[in-house]
């Protein structure tokens, strides 16, 4: 069998220009798939309080983990099971925090430290934009 690398290559770019973190493509007896690692995003900022219109508004501080996808952000791994994360709950680092799903692929979105979760924003089912803060831990 022969290696079609211009179809590897134009996969490869099709990851990057759509932001996926795996594709696979068949033609009869042919199988490629293609994958690569995602790095979460995270931002650690100071506590600050804003005023606005005599409104005073907390920003949290924090280290936030950010979708890596467009997609559906899932809290748990099926319908009815226990939630990844909950407000409070310790996590290590490499834990599972949410699944984003995109075009029928589940990527897990793991936590990039150990912490305790401070709040997570996001709901089941709820669409997500790339780079949109899912769990703030600290």
């Amino acid at each position: 069998m022969k290696i079609n690398k211009k179809l590897i290559k134009e996969l490869v770019d099709n990851l990057e220009e759509f932001r996926l973190t795996e594709l696979e493509y068949s033609e009869k007896d042919i199988k490629i798939k293609v994958s690569r690692q995602t790095k979460v995003s995270q931002n650690i900022s100071p506590e600050i309080i804003v005023e606005k219109n005599n409104k005073k508004t907390e920003i949290v501080s924090g280290t936030e983990i950010k979708s890596p996808i467009i997609g559906t952000a899932y809290l748990a791994p099926e319908p009815g099971a226990k939630k990844f994360v909950e407000n409070g709950k310790k996590i290590k680092k490499g834990d599972t925090v949410m699944i984003v799903e995109a075009m029928k692929t589940m990527n897990h979105v793991p936590s990039p430290k150990d912490g305790v979760v401070k709040s997570v924003n996001v709901e089941d089912g709820q669409p997500v934009e790339y780079g949109q803060t899912l769990v703030v831990i600290d």
